[in-house]
């Protein structure tokens, strides 16, 4: 925007003329309404309800034929498997429940360069899939440095998801780019509302002192909770997506074994928060599973 200076003009009053005064008007209306229009394109919508963006992830979308893929395992797959190689259920706790928009809220916190979530995301996907559906969901890899390096795996950084039943809110913390002080450059920071919950929930007593600040971190509406893989990451290493996908419907394969098991009980887990709807997703299988949990 062009910068109008004064320091030409003779501000002594006496000496304007009718038409001084007229110009001075003018360029009076020219300021105010550059000054709005300035404010305009500069204004941050107050109804954004996404966690502030302070880098950028750099990765592609995943191909709509991917997440289709995800979400189209047999139920015959799903039931054969059960929980499969999971290791670890959602840990029930006690806690006012976590709603928004009207539904129970399935909180998950995570990083780019973390493992860990590279392989949960998976299972995750799975899972959120039978109760709604995934547009934009990005692909993503582990840190090439860390353990279990350069795992293949989708992103939640900027999802957007729809379901009837939950809500689902994610947060990437950082990206898997290595930043100058050591660690990994920054990608979203949380809002208040989800410091509030991390803080809380991330933490004793809720969860072990030597799992505080876990990543990944699941909060299915302040009632499961999970840190950390549910399966183990070594069945995904070496692995492209497509790869990881179509294993997905062999019910022999490692990778079906991991990622629809832990999806499995990821389900258990919403069920429990949806009173078992929708019906066809929270079947005897599930509810089987929701009983260990």
């Amino acid at each position: 925007m062009a910068v109008i200076r004064y320091n030409n003009f003779n501000m002594n009053e006496s000496k304007f003329s009718e038409h001084g005064v007229l110009i001075i008007g003018v360029l009076i209306i020219v300021i105010i309404f550059g000054y709005l229009i300035f404010k305009g394109g500069n204004s941050t919508s107050s109804t954004s309800k996404s966690s502030t963006t302070t880098s950028s992830t750099g990765e592609k979308p995943a191909p709509a034929s991917l997440i289709s893929a995800i979400a189209a395992v047999p139920q015959t797959v799903l039931n054969q498997i059960g929980v499969g190689s999971a290791s670890v259920l959602p840990k029930h706790i006690s806690a006012p429940s976590l709603v928004s928009q009207g539904k129970p809220e399935v909180f998950y916190q995570g990083a780019e360069f973390c493992p860990y979530c590279a392989t949960e995301r998976w299972a995750m996907a799975q899972a959120l899939s039978r109760f709604g559906t995934f547009s934009k969901l990005g692909e993503t890899h582990s840190s090439t440095t860390d353990v279990y390096p350069d795992t293949k795996t989708l992103d939640f950084y900027q999802s957007v998801y729809t379901s009837s039943y939950i809500t689902f809110v994610p947060l990437e913390m950082y990206t898997n780019i290595a930043s100058a002080s050591g660690g990994y450059t920054v990608l979203q920071t949380p809002t208040s509302s989800e410091k509030t919950l991390i803080n809380k929930f991330n933490n004793p007593p809720y969860l072990p002192s030597n799992e505080a600040g876990s990543i990944p971190f699941i909060d299915f509406g302040n009632q499961f909770l999970i840190d950390g893989a549910t399966y183990s990451p070594a069945v995904l290493q070496g692995l492209s997506r497509h790869q990881i996908v179509a294993d997905l419907t062999n019910p022999n394969s490692k990778v079906a074994k991991g990622v629809d098991g832990a999806a499995n009980t990821i389900a258990a887990a919403i069920c429990k928060l949806t009173n078992n709807q929708p019906a066809t997703v929270c079947n005897s299988l599930i509810q089987a599973i929701e009983k260990k949990e």
